[in-house]
């Protein structure tokens, strides 16, 4: 099972091949390295990503690089934590673990134009644009249970 890790306190001048560099003497056990960068500006966010094959190698990578100075700042290595919907999301976009852009690092996402509601588990309302089709599927399996 490959072990992903963040790497955080980077040079916003940072180029992704410097970033690639750190983690030359472990070509052989990484699966993605991943400098994140501004979409508008091209400019390192100040963190990355390497995603490395075995749970060892993370362990080796984060004893002997964590703390070491790249561009004059000490990084920080450490095993990325696993994501989480953030409360009120509908269903998440399965993906390979990659960011697509589209959500911030915040938990993000489209701006609604619906005035923000409390909300609990009791009231919510499907998205509009999907609402037929949800009513449709409804349907469906009503008629599925009563029929069998």
């Amino acid at each position: 099972m490959s072990i992903r890790l963040y790497v955080g306190n980077l040079s916003k001048d940072l180029e992704r091949q410097e970033f690639e560099n750190v983690f030359a003497d472990f070509t052989a056990d990484l699966v993605s390295v991943k400098l994140i960068a501004d979409k508008k500006t091209g400019k390192c966010r100040g963190f990355g990503f390497v995603t490395v094959k075995t749970d060892e190698k993370a362990d080796e990578i984060v004893e002997k690089l964590n703390g070491q100075e790249l561009a004059d700042l000490p990084i920080k290595i450490e095993k990325a934590l696993p994501r989480t919907k953030p409360e009120g999301e509908g269903d998440a976009r399965v993906g390979s673990g990659e960011p697509n852009g589209k959500r911030s690092a915040k938990g993000g996402g489209r701006k609604s134009s619906q005035p923000a509601t409390a909300t609990t588990s009791t009231s919510v309302q499907p998205d509009p644009r999907w609402a037929g089709e949800l009513e449709k599927l409804k349907q469906m399996l009503a008629a599925q249970t009563t029929s069998s």
